[in-house]
Parts: structure tokens; C-alpha cells; sequence
């Protein structure tokens, strides 16, 4: 009993993803000895559920994962796993006895009817029906500190991530993170995600601002207003990739920050989400547009730095009509924007 309270204390000290993960994993293997833990971080859509083994233990080996930056590398459909897929289908804990007697089971960390972790393991047989109790009620302790932790890093109105979060995320990005010093001696080069990839892609910030919103809510008020608001959050969920870190960061600005891509690719995710709400008719209030900027992420940027960035190509779409999408790079090439000295001799794009 005492280590079980001195694990939960552990546990319930820890703000970040990665470092939950990680306390859960060595609770479950001092606790337990399971086999085999795998902690899933799942990203649902209308289409598809993606899993991501964020955390593991097998053979004696920990392995932990940035839970913010999910790997591509360690990302999976669910339909290939059948015990997976059944356990979101019944959003319920399921069981299989395994060739060697063993027991694997999945059970379901949900939000709103959906799987937002899925914690998979493996006990021996022996596994008395006394620990199976404490492993459900430390399992149900997960889900609801993991609960307290989404609704402390969300926009209450939109679901999407808030502004209090962004800079953390953007650290995690240029891999700057606390997360990733914890977590030096489990990573491997791989697992360590930096600003960019092997192909010479970069992250990607855009700043999205609904047009003449003010108008909106003048009109028809700030209930619809909000309406709207939720509309736009769903509609950049379903038109983004699942990696896409998307923020509100209040009023009608919303953030992605893009996984690594080339600028054209960048270009054609945040086109096909600018035509999504093009073509989309908001209830009582019709059609609206939104208006797009946006930059890579340098190695040296401060979240300032980049949101500066992609605010002026915001602006300049503003300027020039609305309703499009602008990249800063591609305006300051172009010499549609400038270039001026900055007093302290430090060079600044505008």
C-alpha cells in the first residue's frame, strides 16, 4: 500500500504528457511485473483512429516518447490491430488469452466518446483477481489526471488547444523541451524531434483570423458568434493532419503549427482548410472567409519571433482582399515585403 500511494504522489506531481507517461510505465512494471506496457496516445477523426506508442516496457527495456511530437516512425492505424480496435469499438477494457496463457488487455482512456489513450498489457496468468482490482483503479487515477491535464491545456469554447500552451508546444518543436532533457537517457536519435527532418522539411506556423468577425457578432450576437467559433475549430481538426498542433488563441485567431513539410505542401494544407470554410454555410450567419499567414520555424525563433512572422504575411492578406493565404517567405522574395534596421543592428522582416 505504501508504494502504491508513494507512485500515485509521483504520478499526480507531474504537468507534462511525457513525464505522466513515463511515471505510469514504472508504477505499472513496479507494481504489476507485467510482460509487456504500451501506452497509446490515439488521434481520432470521422475517418480514421492513429495510435501512437508514446511509452513502452518489454524484455526489461523503458522505452519513453515526446507524447507532444508523436513519430511517424511509431504511428499505426488501429484497424491493425484487432484487440486495439475492438477495445475502441466497445470503449471498454477487452481481454485475450495469449498462446502462452498470458493475458493482453486494453483498456480505453476516453473524452467525449473517444479514445484518447489506450494503456495495453500483457500479465501473467497468475495474476491474482486482487491486483487486477488495484491495476483498474490505478488505471481509472490515469484517465481522470490525464482528464484535470486536457481541460488545464484547452480553449474551453473550442476544444483546441489554448494559448497558455502554444510556447511549450513550440519548444517541443525546436527541442528545447523539459521534456526532452527528462528524457535523454530513454530517447533514441530518432525519437528526439528537432525543427526539421531528413528530406530538409521544416515546421510550419500559421496564423489564421476569421474575417470581419466583429460583424458577426454585431449581427446576430455572440451566441452565434461562438457557433461559429466551434464550427471553425471542427472544420481545422478535420482539415489538418493529425500531427498538426492546432490552438485558439482567443477571439477569432486561431494557430497550426505544422509538422515538417515542404513550403508547397504547407501551402496546399492551409489553401484546402481556407476553401473548407470558403464553401461551408454557417447557420443564420451564411458564408464566411478566413484569412491565412505563414512561416517556418528557424532554429533560433522565440514563439514571439515566428508569430511575428506569420502575422505580417497575415496582414498583408488582410491588405489585399482576405479570403487567402500568404506565406512570409514567399512575400519577402517576391520584395512585397521589406527588409528594415532594427536600432540595436539586428535585421527584422516586416
Amino acid at each position: 500500500m505504501i508504494d502504491l500511494i508513494s507512485h500515485i504522489v509521483k504520478i499526480s506531481s507531474c504537468r507534462d504528457r511525457t513525464e505522466i507517461n513515463a511515471a505510469v510505465v514504472d508504477t505499472l512494471v513496479s507494481l504489476f511485473h507485467p510482460l509487456s506496457v504500451t501506452i497509446f496516445r490515439c488521434y481520432s477523426s470521422k475517418k480514421k483512429t492513429i495510435l501512437f506508442a508514446c511509452a513502452s516496457y518489454r524484455a526489461e527495456a523503458r522505452i519513453i516518447r515526446n507524447a507532444y511530437l508523436p513519430d511517424h516512425q511509431h504511428c499505426r492505424p488501429i484497424e491493425r490491430d484487432p484487440l486495439l480496435n475492438r477495445c475502441r469499438k466497445e470503449l471498454s477494457a477487452v481481454l485475450d488469452v495469449q498462446e502462452d496463457g498470458s493475458h493482453r488487455i486494453v483498456f480505453p482512456i476516453t473524452r467525449m466518446d473517444q479514445p484518447i489513450y489506450m494503456l495495453d498489457i500483457t500479465l501473467p496468468d497468475s495474476f491474482s483477481a486482487d491486483k487486477r482490482i488495484t491495476l483498474m483503479g490505478l488505471i481509472e487515477y490515469f484517465g481522470n489526471h490525464i482528464g484535470l491535464l486536457d481541460y488545464g491545456e484547452s480553449d474551453t469554447l473550442t476544444g483546441l488547444a489554448s494559448r497558455k500552451t502554444f510556447d511549450k508546444h513550440l519548444f517541443e518543436l525546436l527541442g528545447n523541451s523539459t521534456a526532452d532533457e527528462l528524457l535523454r537517457g530513454f530517447m533514441t536519435p530518432r525519437t528526439a524531434r528537432r525543427r526539421g527532418n531528413n528530406n530538409g522539411d521544416t515546421h510550419w506556423l500559421a496564423v489564421c483570423d476569421i474575417d470581419h468577425f466583429k460583424s458577426v457578432n454585431d449581427n446576430f450576437g455572440h451566441l452565434i458568434g461562438d457557433e461559429v467559433l466551434i464550427m471553425v475549430s471542427q472544420m481545422m481538426q478535420h482539415s489538418f493532419r493529425f500531427d498538426d498542433q492546432l490552438f485558439r488563441f482567443g477571439g477569432e485567431e486561431f494557430v497550426a503549427l505544422l509538422q515538417p513539410t515542404d513550403e508547397t505542401s504547407a501551402m496546399a494544407t492551409l489553401e484546402r482548410f481556407r476553401a473548407n470554410i470558403e464553401q461551408q454555410t454557417f447557420s443564420r450567419v451564411g458564408h464566411i472567409t478566413i484569412s491565412i499567414g505563414f512561416s517556418l520555424l528557424r532554429e533560433n525563433d522565440t514563439p514571439t519571433d515566428v508569430i511575428d512572422r506569420a502575422d505580417d504575411a497575415l496582414y498583408f492578406a488582410k491588405r489585399h482582399g482576405r479570403n487567402r493565404v500568404c506565406s512570409y517567405e514567399n512575400l519577402i522574395a517576391s520584395g512585397q515585403l521589406t527588409a528594415h534596421d532594427l536600432s540595436k543592428g539586428e535585421v527584422e522582416f516586416f
